[in-house]
């Protein structure tokens, strides 16, 4: 997809949660919308997948690990094809396949696991890229956490293995927006550094602007240097929106109509 308009995509993508947000009453608008660049990096310019193919064994593996970020993924899922965008419609309802977490794999196409019980991603990524060492299999296995996500210990637990397996082809995100439930992340558990800390289990980690398209796209397709990675993405909450930005009410909030017509006017979709 070497055509494709990341930041335009992005946008599109924006506008499109903004609007089921309004529509179903849907929280965590802010932390979907600093998702959406990191998601569009991967499934579009990185990630080996085949909507005709969802189930294909040598396919890669993407895990959603903070799961209310789902409504984000759901767009990214439809965009490229592996369900009808006019699905999302009943976003929410009664029955639907679209919670505000990610179902089981086996419902609904692209999804690889049923997440948003915190600090679980990590460990069902390793568990993949084990599975894909035993079989001989040369796909690669990509987590998107949050940085709340990283107060779980589960996930230093799961980092400690991933080091010390030299799971080279598991890869973390962290969506770093500086925020959690309630307070901002450094109030809660300190500013220590993400990377330092990954650096410290063993990992090759670094620092990049979770909203730079084309760095994330090439440090995701970095070919894998004997040890696991994981980019500290530092985006903003409600990226894309002025009135969203760096406010966490968005966490909790859905727009009314006059603020979906506002924030798509600031995106350019209307």
């Amino acid at each position: 997809m070497s055509d494709i308009d990341l930041d335009g995509t992005a946008r599109l993508i924006r506008s499109r949660i903004i609007e089921t947000s309004h529509a179903s009453g849907m929280p965590h608008l802010g932390s979907c919308l600093s998702l959406v660049d990191i998601l569009v990096a991967a499934y579009f310019k990185v990630l080996r997948i085949d909507p005709a193919h969802p189930l294909d064994p040598n396919r890669d593996r993407f895990i959603l690990s903070k799961g209310h970020g789902a409504p984000a993924l759901y767009q990214i899922l439809a965009l490229r094809g592996f369900f009808n965008t006019a699905m999302l419609d009943n976003y929410g309802a009664d029955g639907s396949l679209f919670g505000e977490h990610p179902c089981t794999p086996d419902l609904l196409p692209g999804i690889e696991a049923a997440t948003g019980s915190l600090g679980h991603g990590l460990p069902i990524a390793l568990g993949m890229a084990l599975a894909g060492r035993i079989q001989k299999r040369a796909y690669r296995v990509m987590a998107v956490l949050g940085d709340g996500e990283c107060n779980e210990g589960s996930v230093w637990e799961a980092a400690m293995v991933a080091a010390a397996q030299c799971l080279d082809r598991v890869m973390v995100i962290v969506d770093a927006n500086g925020w959690q439930a309630t307070d901002r992340s450094a109030s809660i558990t300190g500013g220590a550094s993400l990377a330092a800390k990954f650096r410290a289990f063993g990992w090759d980690a670094r620092d990049i602007d979770g909203h730079d398209s084309r760095a994330l796209v090439a440090l995701m397709s970095a070919p894998p240097s004997g040890r696991p990675v994981a980019l500290i993405a530092h985006t903003v909450k409600g990226k894309g929106v002025s009135f969203m930005e760096d406010d966490n009410n968005w966490h909790y909030r859905s727009p009314p109509a006059q603020e979906v017509a506002a924030a798509q006017a600031e995106l350019g979709v209307l």
